[in-house]
């Protein structure tokens, strides 16, 4: 019998036996029925012994029952593919190799890093080859006096951070989910998190990076200084491309100081309008310590603390804040935030709320929101929606996609990064009910287009927002963006099915 014979009587075995994935994750081809599969070649033999011929044997996954199913799957259980072979290079040269020849072959790739992404843009749709960079991991070089590092692209976020911590540098990405998220697929994806308002995106704090093109070539931007302005930036290109351009394989990030004095404190709030005063009032007077500002709504809160037992510090409101702040003087700090929530007690804007008084209660303050997704998980399938909106209109939105669903949903939430309007909208219900999808959908698009906001504030496009990218680009924007992906990837092998909508005869 052939090996990919085998992958096939695999598959079936595996088709019969997991009857809980397939109860939880219909496949996406079958989700998504006007989806059809691109004009690339079905993996064969002689495309498996190629493979093997250039990497060891645990770099080559073949086995769908026992290896194949986490790759397929993304970790929200929301959509599945069915490729029948991973690779995981452990260099450059063997991503360069591997491109090169699925380029000439016309083989599918999907890159993937930790598949932590909430879009559909990790995983396959039908059968393409996943490039998992698991295995590239290395943290390359640590410079305390620059606070520049070079990191391999699969190193995971929390790992890198504990290495930083050594030379008392910080990194300028915090995820609630570090400790799976890989930093190749944060720069792919241009990943914002908790500490945007203090530190910027990516495209400020990634100084350089190396990226393979579809054709194998390798594009060597690993620029480490702070200042470059050599012509075209184009390493810019890649941070956000969600893998569409090219693979990245290493990056140089600017890192910064890690701050000496960390002040977190956690308040309930009666009123949106005071949660907006808070913040206008916490830019003014903690100016350069504010390093965090994020809402959560008591709907947020009562799941977090239902689902996974966690205890909310202070009593029922409809609205709470946590605030963040890191400097270098303790007293210094300590005193600005003082009074700073002295003016919003008196004048009734908190009211009430807690300080830290140390590390485990501000990591305590913090898993009420770091944890919610995680929470709103086990309530079902959950309908995520990650949009940036004015700062003003930030939970409109939430009162008005409730009105509209009524009881259809188990819960409908808010909460996100305040700081820089990014608003993570969820829906749950029991199980996947596209009956709900179509009250949501387009109507979230809808709102936040008519508010001149963003469809896809950190976590990209991939599978699932692909067709609502016209309500925040414009038809030139798309235009040049799809002759940009023609020009880097003229066969289209690279994570195909992903970012933009599909282009009708007319095109």
């Amino acid at each position: 019998m052939s090996a990919i014979n085998k992958l096939s009587v695999g598959i079936r075995k595996f088709h019969t036996t997991a009857s809980r994935l397939r109860k939880y994750v219909e496949l996406t081809a079958v989700r998504y029925p006007l989806l059809k599969r691109g004009n690339f070649s079905f993996l064969s033999d002689r495309h498996l012994g190629f493979f093997q011929s250039i990497l060891s044997a645990h770099q080559v996954l073949t086995d769908e029952l026992n290896d194949l199913s986490g790759y397929n799957v993304d970790w929200m259980r929301s959509v599945r593919g069915s490729s029948r072979l991973v690779l995981r290079p452990k260099t450059t040269e063997e991503v360069a190799a591997i491109l090169q020849y699925c380029n000439v072959q016309n083989i599918a790739i999907c890159p993937q890093g930790g598949n932590t992404g909430l879009v559909g843009g990790s995983v396959p749709v039908f059968d393409e080859v996943v490039l998992s960079l698991e295995l590239m991991d290395e943290v390359i070089s640590v410079d305390e006096l620059s606070g520049v590092t070079i990191v391999q692209a699969g190193c995971v976020l929390e790992k890198l951070e504990t290495v930083l911590h050594l030379s008392n540098l910080a990194l300028p990405l915090d995820l609630g989910a570090k400790g799976s998220c890989q930093i190749g697929g944060n720069v792919a994806t241009n990943a914002g998190g908790i500490r945007l308002l203090r530190y910027g995106n990516l495209h400020g704090s990634v100084l350089g990076l190396t990226a393979v093109l579809a054709n194998g070539q390798i594009m060597d931007c690993l620029n480490t200084n702070k200042k470059d302005n050599t012509g075209y930036d184009l390493k810019q290109l890649f941070i956000g491309s969600e893998g569409t351009l090219g693979v990245v394989t290493q990056v140089a990030l600017q890192c910064q100081p890690k701050p000496s004095s960390v002040q977190v404190g956690f308040f309930g709030l009666n009123s949106f309008e005071n949660v907006l005063e808070t913040l206008r009032l916490s830019k003014r007077n903690l100016g350069e310590i504010l390093s965090s500002c994020e809402l959560i709504d008591q709907s947020s809160l009562e799941c977090v603390t239902k689902q996974l037992e966690l205890r909310s510090p202070i009593n029922n409101f409809p609205f709470y804040m946590l605030l963040e702040t890191a400097g270098s003087n303790a007293g210094h700090d300590a005193e600005k935030l003082n009074s700073l929530l002295e003016i919003l007690i008196n004048n009734g804007t908190i009211v009430d709320g807690t300080l830290a008084v140390d590390s485990a209660q501000a990591k305590n303050l913090w898993g009420l929101r770091e944890r919610i997704s995680e929470a709103l998980a086990c309530e079902g399938y959950v309908y995520k929606y990650d949009v940036s909106v004015p700062i003003r209109q930030f939970y409109q939105l939430v009162d008005d996609i409730r009105i509209r669903l009524g009881n259809l949903p188990i819960r409908c939430c808010g909460y996100g990064h305040l700081g820089d309007g990014n608003l993570h909208l969820n829906i749950t219900s029991h199980e996947y009910n596209p009956i709900l999808l179509n009250r949501i959908e387009p109507f979230v698009y809808d709102w936040v287009g008519q508010e001149r906001g963003s469809v896809s504030a950190e976590h990209g496009l991939g599978l699932k927002k692909r067709d609502y990218m016209e309500y925040s680009k414009s038809p030139t924007a798309i235009h040049w963006m799809r002759r940009v992906k023609k020009l880097f990837d003229p066969n289209n092998i690279l994570n195909p099915y992903k970012i933009f909508p599909e282009q009708s005869s007319t095109d």
